[in-house]
């Protein structure tokens, strides 16, 4: 009886075109108590975003194939979906604070798993 009532969980878009980075990235969102939805590059993250209402944290890497990158995507769900909050990752490059959209945090890789599990409880609460 008491599963009926539980609050839903808080769903998060992981975008990831490394299928083993993806899963791991799965695993860690799953493990935080997070619902995880999965897409392998920008276009079908824009497609699953169009498609649902209920996603509140976008966690993506930068360097993926197609048209769009990570900031590409990431500026589009800013301009699109204000609210939902993105988390922007890269072993390749390293951005500073002015050079992402609001509401939006970045790590290198790699990184440290227990700080991306804290940041998308405190994105979460915002």
């Amino acid at each position: 009886m008491g599963q009926a009532n539980a609050p839903k969980k808080q769903v998060v878009l992981v975008v990831e075109d490394e299928p083993l980075l993806r899963l791991m990235a799965i695993d860690l969102v799953e493990d935080a108590g997070f619902e995880a939805v999965e897409a392998r590059d920008a276009a079908e993250a824009i497609h699953i975003l169009e498609g649902r209402s209920d996603i509140r944290i976008v966690f993506t890497d930068i360097d993926m194939p197609g048209t769009m990158d990570g900031l590409k995507l990431a500026a589009a769900v800013r301009a699109r979906c204000p609210p939902i909050k993105i988390i922007i990752t890269s072993g390749h490059f390293r951005l500073e604070d002015g050079g992402i959209p609001a509401h939006t945090v970045f790590f290198p890789k790699p990184y440290d798993p227990a700080e991306i599990t804290s940041t998308m409880h405190w994105l979460a609460l915002d």
